[in-house]
This record gives C-alpha cells, sequence and structure tokens, in this order.
C-alpha cells in the first residue's frame, strides 16, 4: 500500500515537474511581448526571492561565514545569471528550441564535475557529451527556414547551461552539508536585492507597468516563472529526490524539451528537420551519459 502509493506520487511529480519547468520557456516568451529581456530576468529572480524569503529567514542564523561566498555563488550561477540569458536569447530564438537546448545541463555538470571536481567518470560516458555537443551544433546552426544560419543567441542558452552545470557541482561537492531548501532560498536572498535594484533603476518596468496593453498580464506570466519555476519546483523536486531513485529522477531532463516543444508548436512556432534532430542527439546524448554513469561512474 505504501509502495504502491509512493509510486503514483512519484510520477505525479516527475510529470508536474516537466510541465512546469517545460513550460518556462513559453512563459519567458509571453512575457517579453511586453517587458525587455532584464526586467523578465530581474523580475523572475525578484519574485522567486520573495516567496522563499520565510525559509531564508528561518536558516539565516545558522549559518557560518565560509558558507556565504558560496551561496553567492550559487545565487550568481544558479538563478541570476541564467534567468538574464535565457531571456536574452529568447528574443531571437523560439522558446522551444531554448527548451531542447536547456537539455544539455547533465551533460556540462559531468564534464565539469570530471574536470574541476575531481569526479569520476567513465570513459564510454564522453560518447553521450559527443551526442549532446553535436545536438546543440545542429540547433545552434538550424535557421528559422529551415536554413543553415548561424545563431549566437543559441550560444547563450548554452552559456547558461554551463552556469547552472558550476552550480549543481557546487552544491553537490562544496554544500553536501546545507539542504537544498537553505541553499536556495538563502541564494535568492543575496540575488534578490540585486535583482530589485536592476528592475526598479536599470529597466522601463515601473513605466510599463499597468500602462501598456498587457503589462500585467505579461507580469503575471514571469511571476508564475519565479514563484513555480524557481521556488516551488524545488519543493517538488526535493520531494522526488527522496522517494526515488536517482534514474527515475533524472527521467526529467528528458520530458522537459517535449513540453517545450509541444507548448511552442501551440504558439504557432515552426521547427524544422534541424530542431528535430538536434534535439534527438541531445535526448540520446544525456540518456546515454546517464547510463554509463550509472554503471561505471
Amino acid at each position: 500500500m505504501s509502495d504502491k502509493h509512493n509510486n503514483w506520487v512519484a510520477w505525479g511529480l516527475l510529470l508536474t515537474l516537466s510541465m512546469i519547468w517545460g513550460s518556462s520557456f513559453i512563459l519567458i516568451k509571453t512575457a517579453l511581448q511586453v517587458y525587455s529581456p532584464g526586467t523578465v530576468g530581474a523580475v523572475r529572480i525578484v519574485s522567486a526571492s520573495v516567496f522563499m524569503l520565510p525559509f531564508a529567514i528561518v536558516s539565516l542564523k545558522k549559518q557560518e561565514k565560509k558558507n556565504w561566498w558560496l551561496l553567492l555563488s550559487v545565487g550568481m550561477l544558479g538563478s541570476l545569471f541564467p534567468s538574464f540569458l535565457f531571456a536574452i536569447a529568447q528574443t531571437r530564438i523560439p522558446s522551444s528550441v531554448a527548451g531542447i537546448l536547456n537539455a544539455v545541463t547533465p551533460l556540462f555538470t559531468l564534464i565539469l564535475g570530471a574536470l574541476f571536481f575531481y569526479n569520476k567518470t567513465h570513459a564510454k560516458t564522453f560518447i553521450g557529451v559527443l551526442f549532446g555537443f553535436v545536438g546543440s551544433v545542429v540547433l545552434i546552426f538550424a535557421g528559422s527556414e529551415g536554413d543553415i544560419q548561424f545563431n549566437s543567441y543559441g550560444l547563450l542558452v548554452v552559456l547558461a547551461t554551463v552556469f547552472y552545470a558550476t552550480n549543481l557541482n557546487l552544491i553537490k561537492y562544496k554544500m553536501s552539508s546545507l539542504s537544498a531548501l537553505t541553499i536556495t532560498s538563502l541564494s535568492l536572498l543575496i540575488a534578490g536585492p540585486a535583482a530589485l535594484i536592476y528592475l526598479l533603476f536599470f529597466t522601463s518596468f515601473t513605466a510599463k507597468v499597468g500602462v501598456v496593453e498587457n503589462s500585467y498580464y505579461s507580469l503575471g506570466a514571469v511571476v508564475l516563472l519565479g514563484v513555480l519555476g524557481t521556488a516551488i519546483a524545488l519543493i517538488l523536486f526535493n520531494k522526488l529526490v527522496k522517494i526515488t531513485s536517482p534514474i527515475f529522477t533524472s527521467s526529467v531532463t528528458y520530458i522537459i524539451p517535449v513540453v517545450a516543444v509541444v507548448w511552442g508548436l501551440i504558439d504557432g512556432e515552426q521547427l524544422y528537420l534541424g530542431h528535430y534532430l538536434g534535439m534527438i542527439f541531445i535526448i540520446v546524448g544525456v540518456y546515454f551519459s546517464n547510463k554509463m554513469t550509472q554503471r561505471g561512474g
């Protein structure tokens, strides 16, 4: 009874997380219809920071000084910088393509872990990395009309995944004594004020909200992204990690691009052969890398 219940809960959490994270790219696209990329990135971080503030207050007094530099790094690399990079990138690439490219995060996590964090990696794992790299290159060169052209904005998404990967390795190898909830709430407590200052003094946010048509609708999209995609999703992910295996948890990586593509198609985006080939290469690469890591790590 208990195992069966946990199994249903696990699948429910997996599908919910996939929908939340897979939908984040279409929410960014919706917000960009009114606001600048800088505004979208800043509002996303501010809303997540405010939502996580009660958790941060509880954890605030318990931290040693040595943890704050790491928390600063996590706040910048895991939240602040990627939020701006994804928003800027999606001014020139479809939301579905951004969602597919995001799937290379586990591959960069693997590479950086092996290079800088002394994580032992099976040699065959890099075959999967190669597949993922090829998929990324195909996507970056896949033009909007099915032709071949270099889109430098795709590199911004790749850079964001490198930041995500660095963040994951820092948490895994340097911050094992802290809970994920503590790390996220305190890192957002650090990133939040910087995002708020940028939002109020360096963007046109205050001039647009409530004035420009659909400004509240677009604002709601990015606030939803911050609260759901950064705060609530973390809580759900932590629960999933506790009741399932790492292999099951990693399945979210394969579903997110599919959800992003579906949303993109619903919104009228067109994908061509190069886009689908890139997605296939990336998903195969992530799958193969995970499989080899679980076997031989």
